[in-house]
C-alpha cells in the first residue's frame, strides 16, 4: 500500500487492482469460514488487518468497513442463494461493497429515513438518495436502509436490502472531498426507480435509533 499512498490521497480513490491484491493475500473478510469462501480464520485476523493498517497511517483504504460491517450482513442474513453468490467475490476483492444509510436530511437518525422500497410485482423499486457513503464510487453491492411500507410509527418497517452496483437506476453522484481519509471514495448515491428482485435484496429489518 504505501508505494501507492500518495496518489489514493490526490485521486481520492484507491485502485480496484489493491482490492484483489488483498482479497488474495487473505485480508478480506478473514473471519468468513472456509464452507462460504473465506480464509477460515477469526475476527482476530480482522483486529491484525485494521492494526497494520494505523501503521502504515492508512485510514482510507476501508477494508474493515467491508469486512466487518458490510459483509456480515451478508453472511449473517442472507439467503444461501445470496452467500453463494455474493460472499466468494467479497473475499476476492472482486466486489467491493458499501452500506447506505445517511442521507442528505438523515445523519445517524435512521427513523428519519426518507429512502423508500416499494413492492410492485416480482420486484422492489427504491427511490431515494444517500450521501457520505464510503466505497460509494467503487462499490459493486451496497446494502441500502429503506423505508418498505408507510407507518405511523418512524421506527417500524425499516429494510436492508442488497442492490448491485449495475442495476439501472442505481446511480453515481459526485465523488465528495473530506478533511481527511483522502484516499477513501465516498460519495453521494442516487435510486430512481432502481428495480431489484426480491432474490437479490435481504429485506431485512434495519437497526433504528
Amino acid at each position: 500500500m504505501v508505494p501507492h499512498q500518495e496518489r489514493w490521497m490526490e485521486e481520492g480513490i484507491v485502485d480496484r487492482e489493491t482490492w484483489r491484491k488483498a482479497g488474495a493475500a487473505g485480508l478480506l473478510c478473514p473471519w468468513l469460514p472456509e464452507e462460504l469462501g473465506g480464509p477460515g480464520g477469526d475476527f482476530l485476523h480482522s483486529v491484525i488487518v485494521t492494526e497494520e493498517l494505523a501503521k502504515v497511517h492508512e485510514s482510507g483504504f476501508a477494508l474493515p468497513l467491508h469486512s466487518d460491517i458490510v459483509v456480515p450482513y451478508i453472511a449473517t442474513f442472507g439467503t444461501d442463494e445470496q452467500k453463494k453468490k455474493w460472499l466468494p467475490g467479497c473475499v476476492s476483492g472482486d466486489l467491493v461493497t458499501a452500506i447506505a444509510m445517511t442521507e442528505p436530511g438523515t445523519g445517524s437518525d435512521l427513523a428519519a429515513i426518507a429512502t423508500t422500497a416499494r413492492r410492485e410485482g416480482d420486484e422492489y423499486v427504491i427511490n431515494g438518495a444517500k450521501t457520505f457513503i464510503s466505497n460509494g464510487i467503487l462499490c459493486d453491492l451496497c446494502v441500502v436502509a429503506a423505508r418498505s411500507e408507510s407507518s405511523d410509527n418512524p421506527h417500524q418497517n425499516l429494510s436492508l436490502f442488497v442492490v448491485e452496483g449495475h442495476r439501472p437506476g442505481f446511480v453515481r453522484g459526485k465523488k465528495l472531498k473530506k478533511a481527511g481519509m483522502y484516499s477513501q471514495d465516498t460519495s453521494e448515491l442516487f435510486f430512481e426507480e432502481c428495480r431489484i428482485p426480491p432474490t437479490t435484496s435481504s429485506a431485512r429489518p434495519a437497526p433504528a435509533s
